[in-house]
């Protein structure tokens, strides 16, 4: 019985052993070659996607879009309400390490016309049971912005097949004026 477990903790040693072999062949005893330095454009990056994404009123409906240069960022996109783009500014300009923003977001005409578009777009573009999934989550992968009647899909989509369910689905909503495709397929 004693041989046995000595025999049983020679082998959980020997496992731990070459289970850290290959860990320690790559440490050099450098602590700062392990870690990857984040540049303050790094986290001021970081820091504006994540504020703007967690925006309360950004919607399917929205589009932000940011630059950033050096500490200056530059805010585009399209948004639906007015509250949304002055909010968009109050929170990167908060930002730690932020100079200046710059705020070009365009604000969508408020058209009744405009939401029943919104409303058919988004029928048809998520109503498919292999679209449905892109509009799941707190911020959706697709983005449809329609300004006075045209359409623009915005977003990252799987494939391609889906860029062209996606584009065929809004092209086929009536009283719109066009449609523009800027899905961009991942990968």
């Amino acid at each position: 019985m004693n041989n046995n477990w000595k025999r049983m903790i020679q082998a959980v040693i020997f496992g731990v052993v070459l289970s850290a072999a290959p860990l320690l062949a790559f440490s050099n005893g450098d602590s700062q070659s392990q870690t990857i330095p984040v540049t303050g454009n790094d986290y001021i990056v970081r820091q504006v996607r994540h504020q703007l994404l967690t925006l309360p009123y950004y919607s399917v409906f929205d589009n932000l879009e940011y630059r950033v240069d050096g500490n200056n960022v530059v805010l585009t996109g399209q948004v639906t309400r007015p509250v949304l783009k002055s909010d968009a500014e109050n929170a990167v300009k908060h930002i730690e390490g932020v100079g200046q923003v710059t705020n070009q977001i365009q604000v969508l005409p408020l058209s009744p016309t405009d939401w029943q578009i919104r409303r058919a777009e988004y029928r048809a573009v998520f109503g498919r049971s292999s679209m449905y999934r892109y509009a799941m989550g707190a911020n959706p992968s697709i983005h449809i912005i329609v300004d006075n009647g045209h359409v623009t899909l915005m977003g990252v989509v799987d494939n391609q097949m889906d860029k062209n369910i996606a584009n065929v689905q809004a092209n086929s909503v009536p009283g719109v004026f066009s449609v523009t495709n800027d899905l961009r397929v991942e990968g």
